[in-house]
Parts: C-alpha cells; structure tokens; sequence
C-alpha cells in the first residue's frame, strides 16, 4: 500500500492493473508538485508503474507544515517508498528532486534495507557541487520570484496572479532554504545504477555532469538533452522512452 499523503499515483501498470514490471518514483524540483509530471505516462512504457512525491504544503497537502530540512525531507521520503521495494524501483528527481533522490537512495539502502534499481539525477550538478553561494531563501519575496521565472518552470506561471502567489510561497521558500542549506555528508559511492540527465543549455548541470560518477561505483550514464534547466518539459517524449528502455532492460531487483 502507498502513502497517500507523500506518493501520487502517474499510471497504474498495464491493462487491467497487471503487475508492474518496475516502478518509478519522481521527485519534483523546488515549488513543484506532482502535477509537473502528470502527462508523463503518455510516454511511459505501459509496464512501468509510475508515481509522483508531493511535498508538504502544497497541492492536496496545502495544510501541511513544511519541511526546511534535507534530513527530515529525506527521512520521510524514503519511509513512504520503502514498501515499494516489491518491484525494481527507479528514483527520479529534478533539480532539488534530485538531491532529495539521491540522500533517499542513502537512507533506502542503510535504513530499510532496499536497495532501489536505480538513480535517475537530472538538472543538478553533484552533491559535492551544492556548495554555499548566494541564499536567495533569506531575501525577501521578490528574489526567490525572479530566480523561479529565470529558470523558466511551466508551472511558475501561477507567481503571475498577487493572490495565488501568496498562497505558494510559504512552500516556495521551505524548499529553497532546504537546498540552499543542504550539506552532504561525506559518504561512500552508492552501489547503484545512476542516469545523469540534463538540458545541453544548463550550465550549472551540463558543466559538472561526469562528476555524478564519483557519487556511485556502478554505472554513470549521461544522458545530454537539448534545452535549458527545464529541458524535460519539452523532451519528455525522448527522455521517457529512453528510461522506459533502461528499467525495463536490466530492472535489478531491490
């Protein structure tokens, strides 16, 4: 059984509910919800059940108090898809998602004993690159704005209305102090597969994407796209039908 609150369900496996032969689990990036991924399953092989992590304070969990931290975040992601570990399980997450993925896997694996199939990091540079830089989650209101609508987010349309702004900001905020205060820990590789994917105009991902490979002593596949730091929301067709490929191809068990 899913939890609810923390996991949405994208595409339910196959006709007639047939058991899947892998899941995927996508972590949004910060302001995101699971409506960011909601026409994935179009493109997803229909043998891949797919779900969505909704974060606290937002979409169905408005009233939920936020999470700042990525030890808390994490802690309560991995409890939520530890039951999932029935089926080869792939971890995907944009951005901030992709961090939040990656200490997941971490506490998946030395926590719950799963051991997930694969990581899947896209838009964001390695953890040992989240260093210390500008703290935009400690400016006022206008900053955090006009670094969400640079990066061009298809859901950053929502800021453009005074009222609806207001409303997602308090999570807005929550999720850039919870990246922009995050320290990995120093740790071993993961024993994992990882997919490292990004949009060939994002500098702060393209730079730095073969670095992913000191972060696992499997496999490291690049997996370049056109685009900037959004790139999925236009090559979604071309990123899912090479992942579907990846699961599908050698799923691992957990």
């Amino acid at each position: 059984m899913t939890d609810q609150r923390w996991l949405h369900p994208l595409a339910a496996a196959g006709p007639r509910g047939r058991d899947p032969l892998a899941r995927l689990v996508c972590l949004p990036h910060a302001g995101g919800s699971p409506s960011t991924f909601r026409d994935w399953h179009r493109h997803l092989d229909s043998r891949i059940e797919a779900l969505a992590v909704c974060y606290p304070g937002r979409h169905e969990r408005f009233a939920d108090p936020v999470v700042t931290t990525m030890a808390d975040m994490a802690r309560e992601v991995a409890a939520a898809l530890a039951p999932l570990a029935d089926r080869p399980l792939w971890l995907f997450g944009h951005s901030m998602g992709a961090a939040i993925a990656y200490e997941t896997v971490r506490l998946l694996t030395d926590v719950h004993g799963v051991r997930p199939a694969g990581l899947v990091v896209s838009g964001s540079p390695p953890p040992h690159r989240l260093l210390a830089g500008d703290a935009i989650h400690v400016r006022g209101d206008d900053a955090i704005i006009a670094d969400v609508l640079d990066m061009g987010a298809a859901d950053s349309a929502v800021l453009a209305d005074p009222e609806l702004r207001q409303l997602v900001l308090p999570a807005l905020r929550a999720d850039y102090t919870l990246i922009e205060t995050y320290r990995p820990a120093p740790a071993e590789p993961l024993d994992i597969p990882l997919i490292v994917a990004y949009g060939t105009d994002d500098e702060d991902a393209a730079g730095p994407a073969d670095e992913w490979a000191r972060h696992s002593s499997s496999t490291a596949e690049l997996l370049p796209l056109p685009g900037g730091h959004f790139y999925l929301q236009d090559r979604a067709e071309e990123l899912l039908t090479h992942l579907s490929q990846r699961f599908l191809a050698a799923p691992g068990r957990s």
